[in-house]
């Protein structure tokens, strides 16, 4: 069977950003994800251009993979509907409130009495036993409170700023991913299943301080925390005379590289700020300073070819209109066109995770709301009359 989690079956009841991400990756290594939709479907199905309703860009591309269904889960039927299908899952992911889960009766403890095999994964904002545990959380406000727009006014002596990316959710989304994959691994050698929980506000905390603690690791502190490097004002891509590109001088032998690149051969042996790794990072603010202005003497284009012939990490800086004609992407084909059988031709772009003794299919296109909804039940062994009198009720939606 393809992929390394082929054969696991995956009920999915996230929605924006955080559980999609996750539950894509577990589609694009093999399992059959099940996407349970409210009648009103996915918000992220909303965002973004589209071609049709609630067929936006940005669901496209975080929910390959998958198959829907709709189930108003405020009628009874509905959940007994899905306590069926839990029944035969392996894995359930949530990002909805665990208040709201347990008046739904679909708590941990609630499903995991029907499968008591099932990884039961609930994305939450915070950890259960703080006095946060009850607040909502979003990607902006992750940021804001496990410092990364606060570092970004340390460092640029401006305002706090987000990263203009759903930095929160990716990297909590990843984190579940890893976290179910380990708790099927527990259930593979002692046959339990168990509740997995992953707060955000905890996840993004320990992501960023393992670059910043620096010196608050130690008791009494060292320093006031914080990677001296990461917080310059000067670490960012370099402006050239054209243009900007990105280059990481970091090790002894890149400098003395670098150095005799550009004529200083002698800097790394005069200059005591160059001459190990920890003087250069005390130094830090003045060595960007004096690379900034250096880089303003050539184009992008010479300096891309100086630091490659000097055997240095560069790249230029990609935009939007830029990055896909990246050779190395067109190279690899990581982006390639694929035909949806309601959109058209969209752009699909490839797993970063490669397998090469368990090599997953190509995962079915993103579906429409409630697309797959008969199939599912027939499956869970709904007889035809009994799926049309979910629908008429109005528990399961039909597309």
């Amino acid at each position: 069977m393809p992929g390394p989690l082929a054969g696991i079956r995956v009920l999915d009841l996230t929605t924006v950003l955080v559980g999609p991400y996750c539950t894509q990756l577990l589609a694009e290594m093999g399992a059959e994800v099940t996407k349970v939709e409210a009648p009103e479907g996915d918000m992220v199905r909303l965002i973004g251009p589209e071609r049709h309703p609630g067929m936006g860009g940005m669901f496209l591309t975080i929910n390959r993979g998958k198959r829907s269904i709709v189930l108003d889960l405020k009628k009874p039927e509905a959940r007994a509907a899905l306590l069926r299908l839990a029944e035969r899952a392996d894995v359930l992911v949530t990002n909805i409130r665990p208040a709201a889960m347990a008046r739904l009766g679909l708590d941990a403890e609630g499903v995991r009495a029907a499968n008591p095999r099932l990884i039961y994964a609930a994305i939450l904002g915070y950890g259960q036993n703080g006095p946060y545990a009850k607040r909502p959380a979003y990607d902006d406000l992750m940021q804001g409170a496990a410092l990364i727009a606060g570092l970004h006014a340390r460092a640029t002596g401006g305002e706090p700023r987000y990263a203009p990316i759903a930095m929160a959710d990716r990297i909590t989304g990843l984190m579940a991913s890893n976290a179910i994959n380990g708790a099927l691994l527990h259930r593979e050698r002692s046959g339990e299943g168990q509740l997995v929980e992953i707060p955000m506000f905890e996840t993004m905390v320990s992501f960023v301080l393992g670059d910043h603690l620096t010196g608050k690791t130690f008791d009494p502190p060292l320093d006031g925390g914080g990677y001296q490097r990461h917080l310059s004002p000067d670490r960012k891509p370099y402006r050239t005379s054209d243009g900007h590109v990105c280059t990481m001088i970091y090790n002894d032998r890149q400098w003395r590289n670098f150095c005799r690149a550009v004529g200083w051969p002698d800097l790394v042996a005069t200059d005591p700020r160059f001459a190990s790794h920890a003087t250069r990072t005390r130094h830090i603010d003045e060595i960007l300073a004096m690379l900034s202005e250096l880089f303003l003497t050539r184009t992008t284009a010479e300096w891309m070819a100086l630091l490659e012939g000097a055997d240095l990490p560069v790249t230029p800086v990609h935009t939007l209109e830029t990055i896909l004609d990246d050779p190395h992407l067109v190279a690899t084909g990581f982006f390639a066109p694929e035909d949806h059988p309601t959109e058209g031709k969209v752009l699909r772009m490839a797993s970063a995770m490669q397998f090469h003794g368990s090599v997953p299919d190509a995962p079915r296109p993103a579906p429409n709301l409630g697309e797959h909804g008969t199939a599912i039940l027939e499956e869970a062994g709904y007889a035809p009359e009994e799926i049309e009198a979910l629908v008429a009720s109005g528990a399961v939606g039909r597309r």
